[in-house]
């Protein structure tokens, strides 16, 4: 058995621990190790205050859905999270309609050989520095990470971690 899920939510503060806590409560109810569940909580809670906060501009174009001739669609103030919990493996995706990231931050995904073992590298960035750390904190609580953006329709962050199950789990391997 697997679980899959999708949530729409506003571009607000309030939507973070929306998202983590539905994230919590599902990986408890499958049987979901408790410090598995809290480190993909934790990434969770890094990517969707990064959608929130860098994720769009909505005074771009206007009025959400406001699409110019030849320019790109207006930010929606939404982001989405979608999970998959499959077997020995959980991935969740964030995905934004921002900018995305710069250039110098935008990263390659692994080769597919690579992809279960290596985590790209991150930019050396100032220790003091207010921001950029949710990112190395995402990559240090999760096996594989892909940092991306989708051309025209923002930034996308995918982080996968292979799951131990408490006993009498309902999802096992």
């Amino acid at each position: 058995m697997s679980i899959w899920w999708s949530l729409h939510l506003r571009r607000e503060a309030a939507s973070v621990p929306l998202a983590r806590r539905f994230l919590l409560g599902t990986m408890e109810t499958a049987g979901v190790d408790p410090d598995i569940s809290f480190d993909l909580s934790v990434a969770l809670s890094e990517a969707c205050a990064n959608a929130v906060e860098h994720g769009g501009d909505r005074t771009a174009l206007g009025e959400p859905g406001d699409t110019g001739y030849g320019r790109p669609a207006a930010d929606s103030g939404q982001y989405r999270v979608t999970a998959y919990l499959d077997g020995e493996k959980c991935r969740i995706e964030v995905s934004d309609s921002g900018p995305g990231f710069p250039a110098r931050r935008a990263l390659r995904p692994a080769a597919p050989s690579e992809q279960q073992h290596t985590r790209p590298a991150l930019p050396a960035r100032d220790a003091e520095a207010e921001s950029g750390r949710g990112l190395d904190l995402i990559q240090q609580l999760s096996d594989h990470v892909q940092f991306g953006n989708r051309p025209g329709h923002g930034a996308v962050v995918r982080f996968d971690k292979v799951l131990k199950w408490r006993e009498g789990a309902l999802l096992t391997v």
